[in-house]
């Protein structure tokens, strides 16, 4: 008999929530097969069979809260499933329910299926089916990207309604109403949500945060990216964006301005000699922020090649905790979701984080004449208890020359 015990969790995490098993009592499994997904503050950890054998105990059921190697299950490596034992049971199809009849001689109850909830739950993994309890979202009304049309739970995060269907609750009451009609849903809020909002809280409170602005001539980054892009993507096998360089030329500033990239911890500054810059992704679960390690040493096809590999992983909601700790500076580029302008949140224990934003056709003065350019706002947030104001303007200024004449970053000027 061997223990199933819950990932050990960094020091950052202090505990998580079972969400879903894969897996029931008595259940044979492979060595490697994913038997439970915990979700933590910053990521969902799964945990798999350690060899092949049997799932003979679970000790921790879906919603509880479990510690760094806590036993959450109990398995018998090199068992196999019994003959009397109950079937394996597809994770993704829960038992149906049973409902007891008293038989017609008065003898003992029988169990019978109930075959109208069996077909109404059908396809629906626990996981669907917690959501589903949630947000009173049918996931019979939601149209399916899993395998087969079965409805995941990333479809219920932001459900599609399919073409012939309004949303209801598993009661049967329409969530949503038809037009001009007042009405309200109430979802609780996901580990990952209530850790975002608990950070961003303490941020604005514990830190005496300042943002400045300026505004980058994004046309000379422009026009180098129209000409090299296509020998680029061939070259590198990657598409050639704006945030490699503003990460280069971010990278470029911290070396020149060491308290942009340093930290407090209690009384003492702590002086990075390294540059790791967090890139705030948005995913279906909520901001994450992965993190590139040693920019410095980082080529630009690096960096995007780095950055599809994270976001990726975020879309899909596997990034590790190693993808996401540390950090010394972060990087927030809102203009894809077309942002004018905005005051980025500090990231603690960092005291920097840089905005962009839209890019957008405007006339400036140019030699005394007037321009349309293609022009971003930029915004640094910093803790003043940090960083001097003087610092911090010189940092994003720094950032903007660089970006205005990308040949510096090459000619290290």
């Amino acid at each position: 008999m061997a223990d199933i015990k819950a990932p050990v969790f960094p020091e950052s995490v202090a505990d998580g929530t079972i969400v879903e098993w894969h897996v029931t009592e008595g259940q044979q499994v492979n060595r490697d097969d994913l038997l439970a997904e915990i979700e933590t503050d910053k990521v969902v950890l799964e945990v798999v069979a350690p060899d092949n054998g049997v799932v003979t105990k679970i000790v921790k059921q879906v919603d509880d809260t479990v510690l760094s190697d806590e036993l959450i299950a109990e398995f018998e490596a090199g068992a196999s499933a019994s003959a009397d034992s109950a079937p394996a049971v597809d994770p993704d199809q829960p038992a149906a329910p049973v409902q007891a009849k008293q038989a017609a001689d008065g003898g003992e109850p029988v169990q019978v299926t109930d075959k109208k909830n069996e077909d109404d739950h059908k396809d629906q993994s626990p996981a669907v089916r917690k959501a589903a309890k949630e947000s009173g979202v049918d996931p019979k009304e939601v149209e399916g990207s899993g395998r087969g049309g079965r409805v995941t739970k990333t479809d219920m995060a932001n459900p599609t309604l399919k073409a012939d269907s309004s949303i209801k609750s598993d009661s049967g009451r329409p969530v949503a109403e038809s037009a001009g009609e007042r009405t309200e849903k109430r979802v609780p809020m996901t580990r990952l949500r209530k850790t975002v909002a608990n950070r961003l809280l303490a941020a604005s409170q514990e830190t005496a945060m300042l943002t400045t602005f300026n505004e980058v001539n994004m046309k000379p980054l422009m026009d180098m990216r129209a000409k090299y892009k296509d020998q680029f993507e061939k070259r590198h096998g990657v598409r050639l964006g704006f945030m490699s360089l503003f990460v280069k030329a971010a990278t470029e500033a911290l070396k020149r301005f060491p308290a942009v990239n340093a930290s407090l911890d209690g009384d003492d500054i702590v002086y990075h000699g390294f540059y790791d810059i967090g890139v705030a992704v948005s995913s279906d679960r909520g901001l994450v922020v992965p993190v590139l390690r040693d920019t410095d040493r980082m080529s630009m096809a690096d960096v995007e090649s780095r950055i599809r590999e994270l976001g990726g992983l975020a879309q899909k909601g596997k990034l590790g905790i190693s993808d996401m700790t540390g950090g010394t500076f972060t990087i927030s580029n809102g203009g894809v979701f077309g942002s004018l302008m905005s005051t980025p949140i500090l990231n603690p224990p960092q005291t920097a984080i840089l905005g962009m934003h839209a890019i957008n056709d405007r006339p400036m003065a140019v030699d005394g004449k007037v321009e349309i350019l293609p022009m971003m706002y930029l915004a640094l947030s910093y803790d003043h208890r940090m960083i001097d104001g003087k610092e911090a303007v010189q940092f994003l200024v720094t950032i903007k020359e660089l970006v205005e004449d990308p040949a510096m970053l090459l000619l290290d000027l």
